[in-house]
């Protein structure tokens, strides 16, 4: 598919980014995992990175399939999907013009229905994974129910931006908007870094799931969570390389980039309540 340029925002000095856990989860042996999403209030609109589990699914559970629902329990409340939290906010959900989507498994991708107006951007081997299903972990991680109202597609098939010795492809600009592809969890992973004023931003999706993995002195993951990981990953050896570099970037940059990955609630609580 061909890569289509979007608009550029103009530039705005102010800048807001909302957190937002848009299906928590309650996993069978586990500790409570979040759905971490961002909503970036821009000058000329709204942009969310991922979108967690959408309006089709707490009002049908069944399309998340009984293994989803019976392992990860997630809690299916109208008020916790990205469209709601946005009306909450104040905004107007027309208003968000892009979704930046780190991977297309059910559980980040279901809020796109909710925005049918919006571009969705991804990279491209993730593009083609989800709508080709090759695999049986494919057929099982992806939804094409999800985006069968007809999505607006950006597809981005190129990195050739250099981030921090990472090769990113930019999204937006005003704030820079980045796609950072990590495969492993699945062939086209990707993270997303935003610029802030002071420091930027990496959604690293599902790169990792406890922030303990990314800990420079002691690193370290409950072993249900580590399971679970090499489980649902395309390409085990890949994701743990690809942490490894996660950990080198934050060694060479503590003050100016901040992970964090999707479903830990310390990193989640963190940012949120400001840190």
């Amino acid at each position: 598919m061909s890569v289509r340029t979007t608009p550029t925002p103009q530039r705005r000095s102010s800048l807001t980014i909302h957190h937002l856990d848009c299906a928590p989860m309650r996993p069978l042996g586990g500790a409570p995992l979040v759905s971490h999403c961002l909503l970036i209030a821009t000058g000329s609109g709204l942009v969310l990175v991922d979108t967690g589990l959408g309006a089709a699914e707490v009002s049908e559970p069944r399309r998340l399939g009984a293994l989803f629902r019976h392992t990860l329990r997630p809690e299916l409340d109208l008020s916790r999907t990205a469209v709601h939290q946005v009306r909450a906010l104040g905004y107007d959900p027309y208003d968000v013009s892009d979704i930046v989507i780190t991977h297309l498994d059910l559980d980040h991708a279901g809020g796109i229905a909710d925005f049918p107006h919006a571009r969705v951007h991804v990279m491209a081997d993730e593009y083609r994974s989800a709508m080709r299903r090759d695999t049986r972990l494919e057929a099982n991680r992806y939804l094409p129910a999800q985006w069968a109202h007809g999505v607006d597609w950006i597809v981005h098939d190129t990195a050739d931006f250099d981030w921090f010795g990472f090769p990113a492809s930019r999204v937006l600009r005003a704030p820079d908007i980045l796609l950072v592809p990590l495969p492993g969890h699945t062939r086209g992973h990707s993270a997303v870094a935003v610029q802030e004023p002071d420091r930027w931003l990496l959604h690293a999706g599902d790169a990792y799931f406890f922030h303990g993995e990314i800990d420079l002195r002691r690193p370290r993951c409950p072993r249900t969570l580590a399971l679970h990981q090499r489980l649902v990953a395309d390409d085990h050896e890949l994701r743990l390389g690809q942490l490894e570099r996660l950990m080198q970037l934050r060694r060479a940059h503590p003050r100016l980039v901040r992970i964090f990955s999707s479903h830990d609630a310390h990193e989640f609580d963190a940012l949120a309540n400001g840190e």
